[in-house]
């Protein structure tokens, strides 16, 4: 990649210029945001100047329900050969493309996991991204070139490549992500009205449960618009857990009984159920590295043949930690190298073999037959 325009000057999309400038990629910075935009120049992240022609990549860092129209509109006026995003929503973008009349062979959904508490240009660093899982939403209609496109700004960026499907991939975050947010914007407003010295006698504790609370309320208010329905899902069982834990605690103050019995015993699990759950959220850093497989499958040259073979990888619930794609234009068929951890490549190796892909012992050289 030489040439990139990164559109919307935000703390994501001024840390991707600062990223990709030190790569030594020319990054053209656009934004409607005038003050944002001069600073991320300022910075380093990229220049101002209008591209002279159309540009290798271009970075929607717009809020999603922008997607479809911003995208439509930077196609038309040719800016770009290819174009990701990194909204934190992947379905509902997919469908606004379509729908404002956008080309969705030239587009892949991209969602870089990596943020800090503040926000906007002054707050990018060039390394926000290293070690983070980058999540890529190919749809059945992304062209191979656009794929590797995405793949290729993640590394320069220092990202982890993780490939998802759409509906997967929001279902995650509103699990992971955002009904989190809601749980501790909820917490934090017990606090509006809350006496001075409750709040003076508050430990690390409290700071935990609220910190990101702290998030601009409008630019949230997009997210979860945007993926209502699956947070939804997810607050609906938290409610319900919610509503038991309630009636175990007004019963615990009352004499013995086999109901208080069974409040504490209610009481216990819960609190279990956060130790077992809590176990099961990766650390930072791995305590050992993890070592990695290259499986090299051949793709046939048919529209939606990559979108199959995710799938078919995500059946053995394995994520691709990587791809990369071969293809010569004379040939009827690519080969995929996916990359996976090492303990994972039997269980790879039977879903593929059971869904009729052809696995090779080697990478296909352009050429070979």
């Amino acid at each position: 990649m030489r040439t990139a325009v990164v559109v919307g000057t935000g703390l994501i999309g001024t840390s991707i210029g600062l990223a990709l400038s030190r790569r030594g990629v020319l990054v053209y910075l656009d934004d409607a945001d005038t003050t944002a935009a001069r600073t991320a120049e300022a910075l380093g992240a990229g220049s101002l100047r209008t591209p002279a022609g159309q540009v290798d990549l271009a970075v929607l860092a717009v809020p999603p329900a922008s997607i479809g129209t911003v995208l439509a509109r930077c196609q038309r006026d040719g800016l770009a050969h290819t174009y990701t995003d990194v909204a934190s929503v992947k379905a509902r973008p997919h469908e606004e493309i379509r729908a404002a009349g956008g080309d969705p062979s030239r587009y892949i959904g991209g969602h870089p996991l990596a943020g800090a508490e503040r926000s906007g240009p002054l707050a990018a660093r060039a390394d926000l991204f290293e070690g983070r899982p980058w999540v890529l939403t190919p749809s059945p209609r992304t062209d191979r070139s656009a794929l590797n496109r995405g793949l290729e700004l993640v590394s320069l960026c220092g990202g982890v490549p993780v490939l998802m499907d759409t509906d997967a991939h929001d279902r995650a975050v509103a699990l992971t992500s955002h009904a989190p947010h809601l749980v501790a914007a909820m917490m934090a407003a017990r606090l509006e009205h809350a006496e001075a010295e409750h709040i003076r006698v508050s430990g690390q504790g409290l700071r935990d449960v609220t910190r990101i609370a702290a998030g601009e309320p409008a630019l949230w208010s997009d997210i979860l618009t945007a993926n209502a329905g699956a947070v939804a899902d997810v607050l609906d069982d938290f409610a319900k857990d919610l509503e038991r834990l309630v009636s175990a605690l007004r019963a615990l103050p009352g004499p013995e009984s086999e109901a208080r019995r069974q409040a504490a015993a209610d009481l216990v699990e819960m609190l279990r159920r956060g130790n077992r759950g809590h176990a099961r959220v990766p650390h930072k850093q791995r305590s050992r590295p993890a070592e990695y497989v290259a499986i090299p499958v051949a793709v046939p040259d048919q529209p939606g043949a990559l979108a199959r073979l995710f799938s078919t990888v995500g059946e053995a619930g394995v994520n691709i930690e990587d791809v990369r794609i071969e293809h010569s234009l004379d040939q009827p068929s690519g080969l995929a190298e996916l990359l996976v951890e090492s303990a994972s490549v039997a269980a790879v190796r039977r879903v593929l073999d059971a869904n009729g892909w052809t696995m090779r012992e080697k990478p296909l050289l352009v050429g070979d037959a």
